[in-house]
């Protein structure tokens, strides 16, 4: 559980910083975190297909992650713990 929990928490920091490198009118990578290289090596269209792609690819494995988090956190619900919890 603590090895999920430390990946939802480093593919929550990526998934951050690839949105915050998004330039929002669609222009592809900002400049302030070299998006002028970027631009160079990938052309301006690439590199936006790049960060697009990144950005779907990170959100569709947090969405897992969480999930299974969320499903191994109930598994380790035992039976005391259970009643404790409906008790409350």
């Amino acid at each position: 559980m603590t090895l999920l929990t430390v990946l939802i928490a480093l593919v929550s920091v990526l998934l951050m910083a690839v949105i915050l490198i998004q330039n929002p009118k669609g222009g592809g990578v900002d400049s302030t975190f070299g998006g002028n290289q970027a631009n160079q090596l990938f052309g301006a269209a690439g590199s936006t297909d790049i960060v697009e792609r990144a950005t779907w690819v990170l959100a569709g494995l947090l969405f897992i992650l969480c999930i299974a988090a969320t499903l191994l956190a109930g598994s380790n619900v035992t039976g005391a713990a259970a009643e404790q919890l409906l008790s409350q």
